[in-house]
């Protein structure tokens, strides 16, 4: 485990539903490694990776394959996508990002302006894992409370030490003084 200033940080599990097609893919392997709880269904889209206890779905698909098919049948399976999932992300992966690639994301951004659909480039499968994890871990119900727990408490502390809320608060006392005199 890692430390960071004397304090231990606590492994992150959580289960993971996967469409069958992505059996035995690099990302599987990984979330595995990682002991993350891994279950197949052939219910889901073709490449979807859905974290049930935050909420979130990630549709995967490689550019390179979009290049070489029909986009017709994707934008099908994207529209299926975000209708299924509210909150839901495309990770459009390619080992480089050249303009073939910036077109087919200008295309498919083009086709779903106006819908929820986030679209996030990446270029490997370690970079998809830590992304995908990283949005699954702050949108889950613990750490979501913590966050927004420690930005009130922030938040607080900056309005409490501004110089503006200090006149205000000063200026406050003056006028009842004067109201009470």
């Amino acid at each position: 485990m890692a430390e960071s200033d004397g304090q231990e940080k606590a492994r992150w599990f959580t289960t993971v539903i996967m469409s069958s097609s992505l059996q035995g893919h690099d990302i599987s392997t990984s979330l595995q490694n990682q002991q993350h709880r891994i279950r197949y269904s052939d219910s889901v889209e073709i490449g979807s990776i859905i974290f049930p206890l935050s909420g979130v779905a990630f549709l995967l698909a490689d550019v390179q394959d979009l290049l070489l098919t029909k986009r017709d049948p994707f934008f099908d399976i994207i529209k299926t996508f975000m209708t299924i999932h509210r909150n839901g992300f495309l990770l459009l992966s390619a080992a480089l990002h050249g303009s073939k690639e910036w077109d087919v994301m200008f295309k498919i951004q083009q086709r779903f302006l106006g819908s929820n659909l986030r679209i996030i480039p990446v270029h490997n499968t370690a970079e998809a894992i830590k992304l995908m994890l990283t949005i699954a871990k702050t949108t889950s119900k613990p750490y979501l409370d913590s966050i927004r727990y420690r930005m009130l408490m922030a938040k607080t502390q900056i309005v409490e030490q501004s110089p503006v809320w200090k006149m205000l608060h000063q200026s406050q006392l003056d006028y009842n003084l004067l109201n009470t005199s």
